[in-house]
């Protein structure tokens, strides 16, 4: 049996999508649904059990599932960037994490949670997948720190390079710039490519920020955008042929586009003519901007993940399509 938490987020959603089509509905999700749309994204979806997230925590404390779970994938997290309450991200990020993770160590299961490409910071030191390297890391914001210190424990503990004593193995997966269908709960945290589309919608043109660094023109700060259709495949690779990887694993696309080519492929989406607009940049952002994220991921390919990748003009495309079909853009 599969656990999968944050089962019902963009990735996670995905991640179900890709079990079912693959003949699996043996999943417990966890979630925190709350009040708003997230819900939706599990409708078309078929899962064993559903809880929300303080609820399973309080069974996996009183050992409720103990030996139930041979699989874990842990996404359940806040990824809110801008989240000031640190107290709050150490116990749901860093204290929920140790949760799982210990659990994993009682039973000896495989466990596949999301670390973060926000633990490279401004990538003064980098964007290499490699484990020996985690403490030289300097996240520039809260959530990423929350997300730094759970691979630093999982490393002091000595499970991220091997398998533990009693068999069970990890993977933390960082995450670069993903977009995709059922992302338009995440309020301020949705990608670029949501607010593209919705921009475009309904003014007919999409803002971007300016740069402040010579070195990039308005719009050319780049980013490693991934599709989340290939998020999940590279995610559950690690419970499939990749099962024998440990350790920390970049899932990016592997190399850089601009801003101004997502909005261009946005407006090539609808058919339009490129209208783009350059804003100012809120005083809060300007130092902790990243103008440069590009994630290495030969380790991998070297660990034997050789699909193909959605190149973003296309991703772009089959992402309007679907927001088209189902009625949330050009009703």
């Amino acid at each position: 049996m599969i656990l999968l938490t944050g089962g019902a987020g963009l990735i996670g959603s995905a991640i179900l999508w890709r079990l079912n089509q693959l003949g699996r509905t043996d999943v417990v999700v966890v979630d925190h649904l709350s009040t708003g749309e997230k819900w939706q994204n599990l409708r078309a979806l078929k899962f064993r059990d559903y809880y929300e997230k303080d609820e399973f925590r309080a069974k996996m404390e009183a050992r409720e599932y103990e030996g139930q779970f041979q699989e874990i994938i842990h996404l359940g997290a806040c990824s809110d960037t801008t989240e000031v309450d640190a107290s709050y991200l150490a116990g749901n990020n860093f204290a929920y994490g140790k949760m799982m993770a210990e659990y994993a160590i009682r039973n000896g299961a495989r466990m596949v949670y999301a670390s973060s490409a926000a633990t490279y910071g401004d990538g003064e030191n980098g964007f290499t997948d490699d484990e020996d390297g985690i403490f030289k890391l300097r996240p520039l914001n809260k959530y990423g720190y929350s997300k730094q210190v759970f691979d630093e424990w999982l490393y002091m503990k000595g499970c991220l390079k091997q398998p533990a004593a009693g068999g069970a193995s990890f993977v933390g997966v960082k995450y670069s710039n993903v977009f995709g269908p059922n992302e338009y709960h995440k309020a301020h945290m949705r990608s670029m490519v949501l607010r593209s589309f919705e921009q475009i919608s309904e003014k007919g043109s999409v803002a971007l920020f300016k740069s402040y660094r010579p070195e990039y023109a308005d719009g050319e700060q780049v980013r490693d955008f991934l599709y989340v259709k290939d998020a999940a495949d590279m995610t559950l690779f690690f419970l499939g042929r990749g099962r024998a990887a440990c350790g920390l694993f970049n899932i990016g696309f592997g190399s850089v586009r601009s801003w101004n080519d997502l909005a261009k492929a946005a407006f090539a989406a609808f058919g339009k003519e490129p209208k783009i607009d350059y804003i100012e940049m809120p005083e809060s952002l300007k130092g902790r901007y990243q103008y440069y994220t590009c994630l290495d991921i030969s380790k991998l390919r070297k660990a034997g993940y050789a699909n193909e990748l959605t190149p973003l003009e296309e991703a772009v495309k089959d992402y309007c399509s679907y927001f088209v079909r189902n009625g949330h853009l050009g009703d």
